[in-house]
């Protein structure tokens, strides 16, 4: 201990240095094997079993981490990381010395023992590292793992998407089949990777439908990766290329690109098509992409064979579909002695939804049961179909309003390229006219100043 306060003194520019030739001094015949890798951190290894040589020179930082409120009563904890201490460390019945410290520059993890075993402790150390415990890779300025979005996939079925079982077949077909015909691909010369894109108004299953995917994929061992953005400091290419090059390693795998249009612009859409098309191999690879607006992605990208090949339409309802999801909220309620919710409800219910999304339907029953909890609470007697009827109302003015404010955008949008197009004539003096006049009269009708 008394070494390193001499050496942690400002005294040095090289701690790495130093202390490694301070522990050589201090164990002469022992092997010593240095890291400065942060995810080989040997003592979360579930592996090994350490215990601090002497627990008085054990210098911890202690730190708040916040928790997410469902976590329990207190969202959050107090973590202790080691700034330095010894420890004596079991792995595979090999006994080490490990010593960690920590100063400006990284870390330092020296240990006792032959260089393979110690080595092979890196090893493996490393690997569960890159492993996915629960976890999902998400990038967003770099790779994590998030085992949030893994909880979060866990919730979703087929059961609960009302589309027609044949597109739901289709996309299972395409995915589960990509990575179940690698011999076929080969046998045919063709470079096993593929492309899909989800497209369609919001709230008609997209989201949904993906975290299916991923959640299947990862049933049957495939690595599901989501892109969460494309920005980096390094700029977007770095992101980019840091995308592909870590799907490269887990192929074959499923890559996430959800928001398609916002992910790939005019900036870096040529070396996005570079990745997806160039020398590197991209076997194993199948690309899901989903949007909310197809016709804003270059054709170069959703129309290109060999790129995003297959394209799935998750449209507004019609009205067969429409009655399924009135059904599927029937089944849900049966139970419940509070709704009454007859078959001839159901038919109203799809007749008077019209143009609305599944998420606006859902907004629909949510917000109705939710009132009549309301109401029953505060002993009003209303029943659930005159609840939900007014619930359709509301939302039908909303999606109304909405459709309206959207028309005036764009038709405003379209009058200002229409001037841009055709700008009115410029306006030249007559020899005879005076041009301070014309100056005036020009500030005048445009209601602004020259000067």
């Amino acid at each position: 201990m008394g070494h390193w306060l001499d050496q942690g003194s400002a005294k040095h520019s090289s701690p790495l240095v130093l202390l490694s030739q301070l522990l050589q001094k201090l164990y002469p015949n022992h092997s010593l094997v240095v890291t400065q890798d942060y995810r080989l951190n040997i003592l979360s290894f579930p592996d090994v079993h350490a215990q601090p040589i002497s627990p008085s020179e054990l210098v911890t930082n202690t730190f708040f981490a916040s928790l997410p409120k469902s976590a329990g009563p207190v969202p959050g904890v107090v973590i202790d990381s080691v700034e330095y201490g010894a420890f004596k460390a079991f792995w595979l019945g090999t006994e080490f010395i490990l010593y960690i410290v920590r100063y400006d520059h990284g870390a330092l993890h020296p240990s006792r023992g032959p260089f393979d075993i110690f080595k092979e402790l890196l090893l493996a150390a490393g690997l569960w590292a890159d492993q996915l415990h629960n976890e999902i890779w998400v990038y967003n300025q770099g790779w994590d793992k998030n085992a949030g979005l893994w909880k979060e996939i866990q919730k979703a079925s087929w059961d609960e998407v009302i589309l027609e079982d044949d597109f739901k077949r289709a996309i299972q077909k395409d995915v589960h089949g990509f990575f179940s015909s690698k011999n076929t691909y080969k046998a045919l010369t063709l470079p096993w990777k593929r492309g899909l894109i989800l497209h369609g108004p919001p709230g008609n299953g997209k989201t949904i439908s993906i975290k299916i995917i991923m959640k299947e994929c990862l049933e049957r061992g495939y690595s599901p990766m989501y892109v969460k953005s494309l920005k980096h400091y390094f700029g977007d290419e770095y992101a980019i290329a840091e995308v592909f090059r870590k799907a490269r390693q887990n192929s074959p795998c499923i890559v996430i690109l959800e928001d398609l249009d916002s992910l790939i612009n005019n900036q870096n859409r040529s070396f996005f098509l570079n990745e997806l098309d160039g020398l590197e191999s991209n076997d194993g690879l199948l690309l899901v992409g989903s949007t909310n607006h197809l016709e804003r992605l270059d054709p170069g990208l959703s129309t290109r064979p060999s790129r995003f090949d297959r394209k799935y339409l998750f449209d507004d309802p019609n009205k067969a579909a429409r009655v399924l999801y009135a059904q599927y909220w029937q089944r849900k309620l049966k139970d419940n002695k509070d709704v009454i919710f007859p078959d001839s409800l159901v038919t109203e219910i799809a007749e008077e939804t019209e143009r609305f999304s599944f998420a606006y339907l859902k907004e629909a029953f949510v917000s109705a049961l939710v009132t009549l909890l309301s109401e029953n609470e505060d002993g009003n007697a209303v029943t659930f179909e005159i609840i939900i009827k007014m619930q359709i109302k509301t939302l039908r003015k909303q999606l109304d309003e909405e459709r309206r404010d959207f028309g005036l955008a764009i038709e405003a949008l379209s009058q200002r390229s229409r001037s841009a197009e055709n700008p009115p004539a410029p306006v030249f003096p007559k020899p005879d006219q005076d041009i301070r006049g014309l100056m005036d009269s020009l500030q005048t009708d445009r209601g602004g100043s020259w000067f």
